[in-house]
């Protein structure tokens, strides 16, 4: 009986568990998608090239796994608790058609297991669409041909981590549901949905010295951020704790002060106050003053935790994949370190490859062979005075020949004179000072190595793997390195999808927290208003300024936190761009650009489907 009874219930209340569904798998998705890189293409075709980095990813997501589990969790709990508040007078009514109070838990234990078991089927479904998408979003990153790799899988090791992890939140959820039922009181759940909180006026003062304090607070913890950076900021104790303490207390002192300020504000303004049902509006709002202001501050922060790690995330893998061309501008730069000392002369490596079966014709579409000069300051004239410093000298004609390789134009050199360049037109030189002096001063000095530079004109693994085998053996008779742009890349490339992962976990899941969390507040609110829409209606009040109420309602509740938590996000990525300026341009067009539209497609879908929700109960009512 009590299955058929859960099964009802929770077909009949298919609207009252939507946005707790949708959450659940949502938490679903997410976990596993993440959980099961390790099938994924881009880490796949990683650990076959046997890159040190795939052990760091795993580690770290498994890490972070169990973190975001933790606010899952959370999340969940809080959702079901304001669940469990939408249907007190359903309860009620259980006890009083004779239930015990243990036959009550007992129905919410097997109604929160048939919500579990659909949300886990269903969020596994989208978990391995999404990982596919994960996974083609990655590969998509690379500069080669791996859409062999690109396919729909299913991990088992995942899903399994998935179903233990929510089996045990369900769990919870199921016995802080059956505690809190048989703790409940008769008489509060039948009149729990008209329980509002005190209003208690305030005087305006006190509102504007709360609103006063809480910018002076915010502004204190933005000077600690901005003055010593967001490295020692977060580094150092006594800096990283005032810092977070002063954030968070001048956040809740302005969503505290907004509840006495608004309300005289607009009392002061019989136009817009008794317009339409403003009033209305404005009193539902207050009459939740203490949930309010509190449920706001967490949000705020939340979504400062989702912006700001989305957009750091991304600014980092933007710059990152910009280094890639500065550390190597061709695809391939053999050293050739020769002993002139014992007579050795500078290798033919086009010869060399020939011999060797590579068809330097087809397979490069150019190269370049250069000499490296040590800098003597008596014969160049450059480098007697401090600071003056140079890794190597490279003659006029060189230089030029290895910029026609890059495709850029040539320089020229007026008799006598010389040229400094700090940009390195070679791989495995990028922090190179270089030195362009003429060919006839160059021939003065003592030869330092030999480079030869290509280009490849197709199949560059194949090239690559091709002329690697060929110098392989000579590094046991003779000092040849060599500098790819293929590795730079792979190196590069592990390091990208890292940070994109992370960034996106974590910003996904601290997006979803805050969303959920005020989503589920307004549902639940919305259906404790549907007496007094209908009370409203009794009034004359017309359709339009009643839906138009209960979305205004909502909107409040979704931008206030927003509006605020976007502040914060300003300032925190002026000082966390500080730091990604340190190892490259920072593309904050783009991450901004990506983060906007990751916040309008989760933060606006929820904001669209609470809107609908709370309209339809108003209509409803």
């Amino acid at each position: 009986m009590f299955s058929k009874l859960a099964l009802r219930n929770v077909r009949r209340s298919f609207r009252d568990y939507g946005v707790y569904l949708l959450t659940l798998t949502f938490g679903v998705c997410l976990f596993y998608t993440f959980n099961s890189i390790e099938g994924q293409g881009a880490i796949v075709y990683l650990s076959q090239s046997k890159n040190p980095i795939v052990d760091v990813i795993m580690t770290i997501i498994d890490i972070f796994s169990v973190f975001v589990a933790v606010v899952l969790a959370c999340l969940i709990l809080y959702a079901n608790r304001f669940l469990l508040r939408r249907r007190k007078r359903e309860l009620g009514t259980y006890l009083l058609l004779g239930l015990s109070q243990g036959q009550v838990s007992r129905l919410l234990f097997l109604e929160t297991g048939i919500v579990g078991l659909i949300s886990l089927a269903a969020g596994l479904v989208l978990g391995v669409l999404a990982s596919f998408g994960m996974s083609a979003l990655t590969l998509s990153l690379f500069q080669m041909d791996v859409s062999a790799l690109l396919a729909l899988n299913f991990s088992p090791q995942a899903a399994g981590r998935t179903v233990l992890y929510f089996g045990i939140i369900f769990l919870l959820v199921m016995a802080l549901s059956g505690v809190q039922v048989s703790r409940s009181k008769l008489i509060d759940l039948i009149h729990g949905e008209r329980k509002n909180e005190v209003l208690k006026p305030r005087p305006l003062m006190a509102a504007v010295v709360q609103l006063i304090l809480g910018v002076v607070c915010l502004i204190a913890a933005y000077a600690i951020l901005l003055v010593f950076g967001m490295a020692v900021a977060v580094a150092v104790p006594f800096l990283c704790f005032p810092m977070l303490g002063l954030g968070t207390l001048g956040t809740l002192l302005i969503f505290r002060s907004l509840s006495g300020f608004v309300m005289k504000f607009v009392q002061n303004r019989p136009g817009l106050y008794f317009k339409n049902l403003n009033v209305f509006t404005l009193r539902q709002w207050l009459s939740k003053v203490h949930t309010t202001y509190l449920a706001q501050t967490v949000v705020c922060i939340l979504l400062l935790l989702a912006i700001g790690i989305t957009a750091s995330c991304m600014g980092l893998n933007f710059t990152l994949n910009s280094l890639t061309d500065g550390e190597a501008p061709v695809d391939l730069t053999l050293w050739d370190y020769y002993n002139t000392v014992e007579g050795e002369e500078p290798l033919d490596f086009p010869a060399l490859l020939q011999e060797g079966g590579v068809d330097v014709d087809s397979r490069l579409s150019g190269q370049a062979s250069i000499l490296l000069y040590r800098n003597d300051p008596e014969i160049t004239g450059f480098g007697q005075k401090e600071g003056e410093a140079v890794q190597a000298v490279l003659a006029l004609s060189d230089y030029n020949r290895q910029l026609a390789l890059l495709g850029q134009p040539a320089i020229a050199l007026a008799p006598g004179a010389y040229q400094t360049v700090e940009e390195s037109p070679i791989n495995g030189a990028s922090h190179w000072r270089w030195l362009i002096v003429e060919d006839t001063v160059a021939e003065k000095l003592e030869i330092q190595n030999q480079c030869w530079s290509a280009n490849y004109a197709e199949n560059a693994e194949e090239t690559e793997r091709t002329i690697f085998q060929l110098i392989a053996p000579m590094d046991t008779t003779r000092s040849v390195y060599a500098d790819s742009r293929l590795e730079t890349y792979m190196d590069m490339m592990g390091s990208k999808i890292l940070v994109l992962f992370l960034g996106l976990y974590l910003g996904f899941t601290f997006l979803l927290a805050a969303a959920a969390v005020l989503a589920l507040q307004q549902l639940s609110q919305g259906a404790d208003n549907t007496r007094r829409y209908a009370v409203l209606r009794r009034l004359g009040a017309e359709e339009k300024q009643v839906a138009r109420s209960a979305t205004q309602q909502v909107a409040l509740a979704f931008l206030l936190p927003l509006v605020l938590a976007l502040v914060h996000s300003v300032v925190g990525m002026k000082a966390a761009n500080e730091i990604i300026a340190t190892a490259g341009r920072v593309d904050s067009a783009a991450s901004s650009a990506v983060t906007a539209g990751v916040l309008l497609i989760v933060y606006g879908g929820y904001f669209l489907a609470t809107s609908l929700a709370c309209r339809r109960m108003a209509k409803n009512a």
